[in-house]
């Protein structure tokens, strides 16, 4: 029978280490930053039943149940993050079931939400980091998780799961750390930037980056760059779902004539509909996170983040591992031949690996809508 996780808090990590400080890719360290992470479920005595989860790019450690409140976030934690981004799939009798595993799920290394980050206070200025935050790299969010497995006590993961650019960390995760990972779940992801995704993200940093209010990245002070950030997230919503959908949610999505600039009056629930989505985007996210977060997703490198000279040779590391892999048909943020490429390169390499393509209306938004699509092939990926 499955039921639900009910309220849950966000829990905090603190790593503070002056001997010993977590190096960079690109350049520098921290001998101290927080992650603010959620568990489900309880860890066992040897540490073998955790799932270790990663949300996409501008989720949160929140993957289920409910938490009103995370404090210290100015007010960015709004009613639309309140319920678990992955409720439908995590808990007693779901797939990944509570009763035997214990899932964690935690904040980005710069991001928004109780992480240290832009938007957090620099211990060293009393300030919000602001654009001095260090510049990351995909590698150094993983190597941060891994600083909480260990203070969790998790030698081994039972697996590791990411969709979107959570799949992105979830195969460094597996290739930079591969004794340490026994299952890899994959859903709706790649190998690589693609040039489609390279065009969108330069748009997105182009729109918040010419707002008047962006100053640099030093707006901490003074008004916000919502502007060039809800356009941001237009720009890069209208890949999350179908367009059949867009026009199902526009249907009764009216919010005003005319934007709040300029002469433009619109014409169409579409357009009212992606004005809505930026607007209601703006007030739970951080500009300079937002930049930090796809200028790593600009450089990933999956084979040089992980120390490996060819493809061949990082999945060779995982022959001891078993992939799960999902396609979802109707996705044009990470098109289906970017999983078809990832499963050629696990073949080359005899990796164990299934393949799964969701049939679903809904874009690349159905890992997180759709839970019955999935959820067998989960359950079964975790059975033994």
């Amino acid at each position: 029978m499955t039921g639900s996780i009910g309220n849950v808090r966000t829990r905090f990590f603190e790593f503070h280490q002056l001997r010993k400080p977590m190096p960079l890719r690109v350049g520098g360290k921290l001998d101290r930053f927080t992650l603010a992470y959620e568990t489900y479920g309880r860890i066992n005595a040897d540490g073998s039943n955790v799932i270790l989860l990663y949300h996409a790019m501008t989720g949160s450690q929140h993957a289920a149940g409910t938490n009103l409140e995370v404090p210290g976030l100015n007010g960015r934690w709004t009613d639309e993050v309140q319920t678990g981004w992955w409720d439908g799939f995590i808990g007693p009798g779901k797939a990944l079931d509570t009763r035997r595993f214990c899932v964690v799920c935690a904040n980005y290394l710069g991001g928004c939400y109780g992480s240290t980050g832009p938007a957090s206070v620099n211990p060293a200025t009393g300030r919000p980091w602001g654009p001095a935050f260090p510049v990351l790299r995909m590698s150094d969010i993983v190597d941060s998780q891994m600083k909480l497995l260990d203070h969790l006590g998790v030698r081994q993961l039972r697996a590791v799961i990411g969709a979107s650019i959570g799949g992105f960390l979830a195969q460094l995760t597996a290739t930079r750390y591969p004794e340490r990972v026994q299952t890899v779940v994959l859903i709706g992801t790649g190998v690589e930037t693609t040039i489609y995704q390279r065009i969108l993200n330069f748009e997105q940093v182009t729109a918040i980056e010419a707002d008047p209010n962006f100053r640099s990245g030093d707006y901490g002070d003074g008004s916000r760059p919502d502007i060039g950030l809800a356009l941001a997230r237009r720009i890069a919503h209208k890949t999350f779902i179908s367009l059949d959908t867009l026009r199902e949610r526009a249907r009764n999505e009216v919010v005003s004539q005319k934007p709040p600039f300029g002469w433009y009056e619109m014409n169409s629930p579409v357009e009212s509909y992606m004005l809505y989505q930026g607007e209601k985007f703006v007030k739970r996210f951080d500009a300079n996170t937002y930049l930090r977060i796809l200028d790593a997703w600009q450089w990933f490198d999956l084979v040089g983040e992980a120390g490996a000279g060819s493809f061949t040779e990082l999945f060779e590391r995982c022959r001891g591992q078993e992939f799960l892999v999902f396609s979802i048909d109707s996705d044009v943020s990470f098109y289906p031949a970017e999983q078809a490429r990832l499963v050629g390169l696990l073949k080359r390499a005899h990796v164990p690996h299934m393949w799964i393509t969701v049939h679903s209306d809904k874009g690349h938004d159905s890992f997180l809508l759709e839970p019955k699509l999935y959820s067998p092939h989960l359950a079964q990926a975790l059975a033994h």
